[in-house]
């Protein structure tokens, strides 16, 4: 009967043991892409140590999570560190038509900065989601920063 016993205990223990290397290699896959979904769509630029590092971590349980993880956060551009100084996508939500005066100030008040709409380098549209939205910015080259040079 203590055998018997013995081997439920045994088997309960790798049941766990095996449910939280698997909890554990899922959490860690895509580490940029749990701590950072805002930077979800973002261009290529300055890797985030943290996140290459907790993706790192994925190594040590084998080869194929820590590939995963670097290859989810690669693709989703959540391993990058956010840009200031190229370009920037943000969602602003209002009912009815705004004027330019009226955008202009609240954009202004978003940003801490003057804004003109008329300025050659920026650029105003309504689109249908974010992803529509970091679409253009990736078509415009604003993140190509030998074209911004040479302007």
């Amino acid at each position: 009967m203590s055998t018997m016993h013995d081997l439920r205990v045994l088997q309960s223990r790798r049941w766990i043991a095996g449910l939280t290397i698997v909890a554990t290699i899922t959490m860690l896959s895509g580490c940029g892409t749990v701590f950072y979904p805002e930077r979800k769509g973002q261009p290529s630029g300055r890797i985030d140590p943290a996140v290459a590092i907790a993706d790192g971590v994925g190594l040590l349980f084998y080869i194929i999570p820590g590939v995963i993880a670097y290859a989810i956060d690669f693709s989703n551009g959540t391993i990058y560190l956010p840009s200031r100084d190229t370009a920037q996508v943000d969602t602003l939500h209002f009912e009815d038509e705004l004027d330019t005066k009226t955008l202009e100030s609240m954009l202004a008040e978003r940003t801490g900065e003057s804004v003109r709409l008329d300025d050659e380098l920026v650029r105003v549209e309504r689109v249908a989601s974010r992803e529509q939205a970091l679409a253009l910015v990736r078509m415009s080259g604003a993140y190509d920063k030998e074209r911004l040079a040479s302007m």
